[in-house]
């Protein structure tokens, strides 16, 4: 059975942004008391500036940002906050971007594929079980076995090709 869901649409210019942060906020807030784990006020933070867009953002940028908000936040701390919302579904690592982006259906476990804007930089996130099951057929004739499946496709999103026209 072919299920193909858009997780996180690129989105349109003036939405109502502070909506998407808020839903994440809760969901992690959600997600964590179901799973008996906290989320801490660092991971909260994180969490935040990550889903302050809808681009990839680096370790070192939310490094910057909290080292305004607290003197003294280093490395370690970013990136132990980022392990940790990514084990628990709640971001995705971009890795041809080395950045993160926040999960569109963090309460649904599933396997990405990106979309990445390569002009504005906006990234989409599908979950197509098609896309899923090609590979995975086609690794299997080959005697491969996929321990992790990680699809990161460059282009230009809608409004980015229609400005180019």
């Amino acid at each position: 059975m072919r299920i193909s869901r858009v997780l996180m649409p690129f989105k349109a210019t003036g939405h109502a942004h502070q909506d998407c942060l808020d839903s994440a906020l809760a969901n992690a807030e959600k997600t964590c008391g179901v799973r008996g784990l906290r989320l801490t006020k660092i991971r909260r933070r994180v969490l935040e500036l990550v889903w302050n867009s809808h681009e990839p953002v680096k370790a070192y940028d939310i490094l910057d940002k909290l080292r305004d908000e607290r003197a003294g936040s280093a490395p370690p701390t970013v990136y132990r906050a980022l392990d940790f919302l990514q084990a628990e579904g709640m971001v995705h690592k971009i890795k041809s971007l080395n950045a993160y982006v926040g999960c569109g259906q963090p309460d649904n476990k599933h396997t990405s594929q990106f979309l990445i804007c390569h002009a504005c930089g906006a990234v989409a996130e599908m979950d197509d079980t098609e896309i899923r099951q090609v590979l995975s057929d086609k690794a299997q004739a080959l005697g491969f076995r996929i321990d992790n499946e990680m699809i990161e496709i460059k282009g230009l999103c809608a409004a980015c090709s229609a400005r180019k026209r």
